[in-house]
C-alpha cells in the first residue's frame, strides 16, 4: 500500500515505519505525511519525527521532519528545540518566546535554525521580524527558505529589502518563497521588483509575480501583465488575467480608456480558452462589483459569439444585483450577437426570471434578432410586466423595420 493511502487512512503507525526505509525519498515523504495527519497528543509520531530531524543522514529528510513537527504544533516544535539544544525545558516554557527563538537562529546546527525560523513565523510577536530578516542571509538554503516563508507571515514592509535580495538566490525554492512573501506584503515597494520576474525562466516565479501584481495601487503593472497574457504557460496567463481585472478596477479615470484598449488588444491576441475561463469565473463568482463589471465588459470584446460558457454567464448577469454589471452584460451580449446569444436570451423571457433581466434580454434581442426572435417576442406583447411590454413593443418595431 502506498504512503499516500496510509496518510489518507490516517495510519500513522505505518508512516512511522516508513521513516526507517532505506530510501531517503520515502523517509522524506513519510515525514511530510506525518506532519499532515499528526496531532499534538500523538507522542509516538512526535518521537519518530524527532529522531528523523536529529539523526537522519539526509538533510532533506531532516528538513521535512522539522517542518512536520512545526505543522503538528508549537509544543512539538519546542520538544525539537530541547532535543537539539540538550535543554530539559522549564515551567515558564521560555523556549516559546520570540527572544529564545531569535537566539536559536544563531545556533550551529542548521536544523535548529530552521526550527527557530518556523517558530518565529508562527508567533504573533513583531520582535521576531528583524532576526528573521537577518536569517535571510543564512549560509544554509533550507534556513533561508524558512526565513523567507516566515517573513511572509508578518506581511511587514520592513522585510522588503532583505526579501528583494533573495530574488537572486541560487536556490529556486528560496526565490519562490521571497517572491511569495513580497506579494503577501503587497505594498508598491514590495511589488515593484516582481515586474521583472514576469520574464523569469521559472514558471512558478512568473505565476507568483503575475498573481501578486493585481494588488498594485498604480497602473504600472498593466502593460507587463498584458504582455504576460502571451506567456507560454497557461497558469501564468490565467494569473495575469485575474490581476489585469483587479488592476482595471483601480485604474485612475483619466487613464481608463487607454488602459482598457490595450488590455482588450492583448486579450484578443491570447489563447481564447485561457482568457475566457477566468473572466467567466470572475463574472460568476466574483465578490467585488467593480471586478464583475470589468469582466462583463471585456467578455463582450474578446469572447467568441459561439462560446456557450461566456454567453451563459453574461445572460445570467442580466439579473445581477449590481445594475452596472447587468448593463455591461447587456451591452456585451449585443456586441457578441449571433444564434447562441439569441437562443440564450429567448430562454430568459419567461415569467420565472426577474423583470429587469427580462426587459434587458428583450432590448438586446431587438438589436440582434431575426425572424424567429420577432415571432417569439410578439408572444410577450401582453406580458404582465409593463416594463417588459414596453421593451417588446420597441424591439418588435425595430425588427419589423429591418433592424435598429
Amino acid at each position: 500500500m502506498s504512503l499516500y493511502q496510509h496518510a489518507r487512512d490516517g495510519n500513522a503507525e505505518r508512516l512511522r515505519d516508513a521513516l526507517g526505509s532505506d530510501s531517503a525519498a520515502v523517509r522524506r515523504r513519510a515525514a511530510e505525511f506525518l506532519g499532515e495527519i499528526g496531532e499534538e497528543g500523538d507522542q509516538p509520531t512526535i518521537d519518530g519525527l524527532l529522531r528523523a530531524a536529529t539523526t537522519d543522514d539526509d538533510p532533506e529528510v531532516r528538513g521535512a521532519a522539522v517542518d512536520a513537527l512545526d505543522e503538528i504544533g508549537e509544543a512539538a516544535l519546542e520538544q525539537l528545540l530541547e532535543e537539539l539544544t540538550g535543554g530539559g525545558g522549564d515551567s515558564e516554557a521560555e523556549w516559546v518566546t520570540a527572544r529564545k527563538f531569535a537566539r536559536a537562529l544563531e545556533a550551529d546546527r542548521p536544523e535548529l535554525r530552521m526550527a527557530a525560523a518556523n517558530a518565529l513565523g508562527r508567533l504573533d510577536d513583531a520582535s521576531g521580524l528583524q532576526p528573521l530578516v537577518g536569517a535571510l542571509d543564512d549560509e544554509d538554503p533550507r534556513v533561508r527558505l524558512r526565513a523567507a516563508q516566515a517573513c511572509g507571515t508578518f506581511a511587514d514592509a520592513r522585510a522588503v529589502p532583505g526579501l528583494r535580495e533573495r530574488l537572486d538566490d541560487e536556490e529556486p525554492r528560496v526565490r519562490r518563497a521571497a517572491a511569495n512573501a513580497l506579494g503577501t506584503i503587497g505594498t508598491d515597494q514590495a511589488l515593484s521588483p516582481l515586474l521583472d520576474l514576469l520574464d523569469d525562466g521559472d514558471e512558478s516565479i512568473r505565476r507568483i509575480a503575475a498573481g501578486a501584481l493585481g494588488k498594485a495601487s498604480t497602473p504600472e503593472p498593466v502593460e507587463p501583465l498584458a504582455r504576460a497574457l502571451g506567456d507560454e504557460s497557461a497558469v501564468v496567463r490565467n494569473a495575469a488575467v485575474y490581476s489585469v481585472i483587479e488592476l482595471l478596477s483601480n485604474v485612475p479615470t483619466q487613464q481608463s480608456h487607454a488602459v482598457r484598449d490595450q488590455v482588450v488588444s492583448e486579450l484578443k491576441a491570447a489563447d481564447d480558452a485561457t482568457v475566457v475561463e477566468p473572466l467567466v469565473e470572475i463574472l460568476t463568482d466574483g465578490q467585488q462589483s467593480r471586478q464583475r463589471r470589468n469582466a462583463a465588459w471585456i467578455l463582450g470584446r474578446v469572447a467568441d459569439p459561439d462560446a456557450a460558457t461566456a454567453v451563459e454567464a453574461l445572460a445570467d448577469a442580466l439579473a445581477d444585483d449590481d445594475p452596472q454589471t447587468a448593463q455591461f452584460a447587456a451591452t456585451s451580449l449585443k456586441s457578441l450577437g449571433g444564434p447562441v446569444v439569441e437562443d440564450r436570451l429567448l430562454d430568459k423571457l419567461g415569467p420565472e426570471h426577474p423583470e429587469d433581466a427580462r426587459a434587458k434580454a428583450v432590448f438586446v434581442l431587438g438589436q440582434i434578432g431575426g425572424q424567429e426572435t420577432l415571432n417569439r417576442l410578439e408572444e410577450y406583447a401582453d406580458d404582465d410586466s409593463q416594463a417588459v411590454r414596453k421593451r417588446v413593443f420597441s424591439a418588435v418595431s425595430k425588427l419589423r423595420a429591418g433592424g435598429p
